[in-house]
């Protein structure tokens, strides 16, 4: 019996002699500049800066023989000026953005043409059909986008129907792009004073059955193209796109929409002169 004890004993001490052996041999050791990036990001894990957390933006950051390409959109530029100096590094620099959602169809403007009863998420019933109105480009409403976004700074408006983003609490981490099916919501540059001006909408149908869809649809007429002078512009499938990087922000192509297609966000009010000879403007 004591003989089987001192064997066992023996055996057990060996395994775990070869073990430790086998643990120092093997044993990975990480670079102890992941851990102060890692301190040093915000902890969101939003998956914001394409990788899976922000450990794995920490390892990608290290491993990184520039930043230029790296960005955390929840810490912005503060938080990679930290990150540059625990590396030794340039810190590329960051555009501020922000979600828009490119869809104008109000209920007023896009009318019901039919009633969806299945399950209430915008994947879903993308997969089913194309939607409660005419436009099978617009937006479902079904809220896919507000459960991905952890911040709350993006809710359905009950009275259009439509997604809105609360730029105040927009991180920039870019889920509610990935969960939109319809691709409606876009990350643009913030601009300065938070001012944008972009296409909100998203049908490429052609004019006139754009418009009998949603009064509010871009026909791509072209008006606007025509009057940027800094080639910010361009119509592709009877649809406009503004180019967030060449814009100047005029706002003379707001003006020439017919259909208020275009938005201008936080701008101030135009004055009398301006306004004299010119429709209402989309002040949002």
């Amino acid at each position: 019996m004591y003989i089987a004890i001192i064997l066992l004993g023996i055996i057990g001490a060996t395994a775990a002699f070869i073990l430790f052996i086998l643990s120092k041999k093997f044993e990975v050791k990480e670079d102890p500049r992941i851990a102060l990036v890692l301190e040093a990001l915000p902890g969101a894990n939003c998956g914001g800066c394409g990788y899976p957390g922000c450990s794995g933006f920490a390892v990608a950051c290290v491993k990184a023989e520039s930043l230029e390409d790296l960005s955390c959109p929840v810490g912005g530029a503060g938080v990679m000026k930290s990150v540059a100096a625990i590396m030794g590094k340039d810190a590329g620099e960051t555009v501020p953005k922000v979600a828009v959602v490119r869809c104008n169809g109000t209920c007023d403007a896009r009318p019901r043409t039919s009633e969806y009863d299945g399950a209430r998420n915008c994947s879903i019933a993308a997969s089913l059909y194309g939607g409660e109105t005419g436009c099978s480009f617009g937006c479902l409403g079904l809220g896919d986008c507000v459960d991905a976004c952890t911040f709350g700074a993006i809710h359905i408006n009950l009275q259009t129907g439509l997604a809105e983003v609360r730029e105040d609490k927009c991180v920039s981490c870019g889920a509610c792009v990935k969960a939109c099916p319809k691709n409606i919501l876009e990350m643009r540059k913030k601009g300065p004073k938070s001012r944008r001006i972009f296409v909100s909408c998203i049908n490429k149908d052609r004019g006139g059955i754009a418009r009998k869809a949603c009064s509010s649809a871009c026909t791509g007429c072209s008006k606007c193209l025509k009057e940027c002078t800094f080639g910010a512009i361009t119509v592709e499938n009877n649809l406009a796109y503004i180019d967030d990087v060449k814009c100047r922000l005029c706002r003379k192509c707001v003006a020439v929409c017919s259909t208020n297609a275009i938005h201008e966000l936080n701008f101030p009010p135009r004055k009398a002169a301006e306004e004299k000879n010119e429709k209402p403007l989309n002040n949002l």
